[in-house]
């Protein structure tokens, strides 16, 4: 069960800890780059200012091997104004190359010095790096000119690629370290963040196993994981709920058709002894099983239509009310022969126009089995996203206006009357997945108000009034 958590933990941990370690290389090696390049071009800068002022001075007046030897320490000379301040090392060359005053380290002559140090042009100058010792120089040689020797100056620089390895090395064990804080900050990262997943999926496995929708998601927190897990606690109560309808359709179901079965069984024994009864009894008993066989078939569709209503595959789309309440009105008319007014707005709503027209169906054919005698026009009003269906029949008590959307509810007064009980729930489904309610009023005069309301989308126009 913890296979997948503890792999989710581990790729958070690596995952972390290769971001910082690629962030820690990137600002690491950028940083020692731009330091080493910055120390590398001061050296330089340096050493090429030491060889500048030793061609400005050899260009400014005639100097010999004699003004650059180390001869007389209280006298500032020419080799004093290059080793100061510097860490120069100075060594003369005579016309012919040799060394008349030795540098200390020595430096390396050659050829090219040689023919620097016999040049007659002033200031000309030979480069190189070059290894002495353990360490590593730059040297150059400046010719005094007229073939009167010349002079060799060197600088260090390994000191400097030394302060720069350790520098180097610095960086590295400093990104090491922030690697190994990053990698331990991501694993407890991910703990805490697995670890409210773990319990999520713990609790999925418990419903999953157990079929037990009461179950809660102990989630806390304001970020997404706990968006998840209040999400799973809500989707287990619309679950758990969905369930208790069920049951109670089915338990109520059973018993709204056990009436008419039996009523049926009583009735199909008697047809076995139908020869043997009068005329007028053979006539009741195809009239009782005709109406049985009706009853029994409006109850099934009633419970599919009811069944199906919150599952209706019909796609949402805007919807005018006044269009549905016409449609209605015209099919009530003719099934019924009963007068039916739609008095109604331009109202858009966003809905399913198979269940609206449903719902407006039921409540026009609830109104005309109450007002049997037709006392009275059956009316339907929109407006503003309600919808409304009056008649003069017997109205409402108190009772019945608290039950009358039960299911299988049927008022004292109308279970002499055909039917299920099941119209006007059908109505509340409709109006609960369409962001409405339901309402039952008492009419001033006699009769009743019952409808529904929707959630509108734009639009109340002028009502008009329907053809009779």
């Amino acid at each position: 069960m913890r296979v997948i958590p503890s792999s989710l933990r581990t790729t958070f941990a690596v995952l972390f800890a290769t971001v910082a370690v690629a962030v820690t290389l990137t600002v690491g090696f950028l940083s020692y780059d731009a330091a080493a390049h910055l120390v590398r071009v001061e050296e330089q800068e340096v050493f090429d200012e030491v060889v500048h002022d030793l061609r400005g001075q050899v260009h400014q007046r005639e100097l010999t091997a004699l003004d650059y030897a180390s001869v007389d320490p209280d006298h500032d000379g020419p080799r004093d104004d290059l080793t100061r301040s510097t860490r120069t090392d100075v060594q003369v060359l005579g016309p012919t190359g040799e060394i008349t005053d030795r540098g200390s380290p020595p430096l390396p002559v050659r050829g090219t010095d040689r023919r620097i140090a016999s040049s007659h042009e002033a200031g000309a100058v030979s480069r190189r790096n070059i290894d002495l010792g353990d360490g590593r120089y730059r040297l150059a040689t400046v010719s005094l000119g007229g073939g009167r020797g010349a002079v060799q100056v060197a600088r260090e620089f390994s000191d400097t690629e030394d302060l720069l390895e350790e520098l180097q090395r610095r960086t590295a064990l400093l990104a090491a370290a922030v690697i190994g804080a990053s990698a331990l900050a991501g694993w407890w990262l991910a703990r805490r963040i697995t670890g409210r997943l773990v319990r999520l999926t713990a609790a999925a496995q418990r419903v999953a196993e157990t079929g037990n929708l009461q179950a809660g998601v102990p989630v806390a927190g304001r970020d997404e994981v706990a968006r998840l897990g209040h999400s799973f606690d809500r989707m287990l109560d619309r679950l758990a709920q969905s369930v208790e309808d069920q049951r109670r359709l089915v338990q109520d179901a059973g018993h709204e058709l056990r009436t008419p079965l039996t009523s049926l069984r009583t009735n199909i024994a008697l047809l076995a002894r139908i020869d043997e009864l009068p005329a007028t009894a053979r006539e009741e008993l195809i009239a009782d099983l005709s109406g049985e066989a009706r009853e029994l078939t409006e109850l099934v569709n009633e419970l599919v239509d009811l069944a199906a209503g919150a599952h209706d595959d019909e796609p949402s789309r805007e919807i005018v009310l006044a269009e549905i309440a016409e449609d209605v009105a015209v099919i009530a008319r003719r099934r019924t022969a009963r007068t039916v007014t739609v008095d109604a707005d331009s109202t858009l709503v966003m809905g399913r126009a198979g269940a609206l027209q449903r719902a407006v169906s039921n409540l026009v054919d609830n109104a005309a089995k109450f007002d049997p005698g037709g006392t009275g026009p059956i009316e339907i009003t929109v407006v503003r996203g309600r919808v409304t269906v009056l008649d003069r029949g017997l109205g409402l008590t108190l009772e019945d206006r608290s039950r009358v959307f039960d299911r299988f509810y049927r008022a004292p007064a109308a279970r002499g009357l055909p039917g299920s009980g099941l119209g006007l729930s059908i109505v509340r489904e409709v109006a609960d997945t369409h962001g409405g309610t339901v309402f039952a009023e008492e009419r001033p005069g006699g009769g009743a108000a019952i409808g529904f309301t929707v959630a509108t989308v734009r639009g109340q126009g002028q009502g008009r009034e329907g053809a009779q």
